[in-house]
């Protein structure tokens, strides 16, 4: 058999640097195997392969990645299944949004240690966010309760008569009165939602309460980030300039 040996070890003897500086340099991305890009320092390479280490390469740390994914409706998102499974499945390279303007290769390591921020329910569809910032998840989480979200409704059915004010201010919700809310038509099929903190199965109660059935419902935006042009099954990077 021919005799292998790990990438991290014979990189390291090449450049003589230490093991884990050498795995910092493959798990960044820095490292071809024969022309090839190869992320895990534990792949075994044989004799005569050629490894290089692309010009650019850095041991700077680089900064965690946010994830804008926009959800096709029937995602069960509250399955039993591992984030680290989810996010590989969802955030794959070939569904990366031919409009993402960020100035970043896709990585492995850019699936690691993904938070799953603000879920949607299964029927729903639009926007998703994951994200390895601790700042991002902290600002979503600690400040939910300021944080608007939009979402259009589908409905079908007739609205009984002062149901577009009740929408706005008057139902309740597990047996307390919600807050003031800003709904309005979008077209005659169609509701525009703008609240704060959603919670799971609202939007179909409230709709119900008005003699309104549910056919759709779509997150468009959440905070100040809209999910504009992304279409369903494709994900992009949060830019620099963007906050929720």
């Amino acid at each position: 058999m021919t005799e292998s040996i790990r990438l991290a070890k014979q990189l390291a003897d090449q450049l003589s640097c230490s093991r884990r500086e050498a795995e910092q340099y493959i798990e960044g991305g820095w490292v071809k195997v024969d022309g090839v890009l190869v992320e895990e320092p534990g792949q075994r390479i044989g004799a005569g392969q050629q490894i290089e280490l692309l010009p650019e390469a850095t041991l700077e740390p680089q900064d965690p990645v946010t994830i804008l994914f926009h959800k096709p409706a029937g995602l069960n998102l509250f399955a039993e299944t591992p984030m680290t499974e989810l996010a590989a499945r969802l955030v794959a390279a070939d569904k990366r949004s031919a409009d993402d303007r960020a100035e970043l290769r896709f990585l492995k390591r850019h699936l690691n240690n993904l938070n799953l921020i603000e879920p949607l329910e299964t029927l729903a569809s639009g926007l998703l966010i994951f994200s390895q910032d601790w700042r991002v998840t902290r600002k979503l989480v600690d400040d939910a309760a300021k944080i608007e979200h939009e979402f259009i409704v589908e409905i079908a059915g007739d609205i009984m008569p002062d149901g577009l004010r009740l929408l706005n201010h008057g139902l309740s919700f597990n047996r307390k009165p919600l807050p003031p809310i800003k709904v309005s038509w979008q077209n005659e099929k169609r509701l525009r939602f703008a609240l704060k903190a959603p919670q799971r199965g609202l939007l179909v109660h409230m709709c119900e309460q008005v003699g309104l059935q549910v056919v759709a419902i779509k997150r468009i935006r959440i905070g100040r980030l809209p999910m504009a042009s992304l279409a369903v099954g494709e994900w992009r990077y949060l830019l620099g300039y963007e906050r929720f």
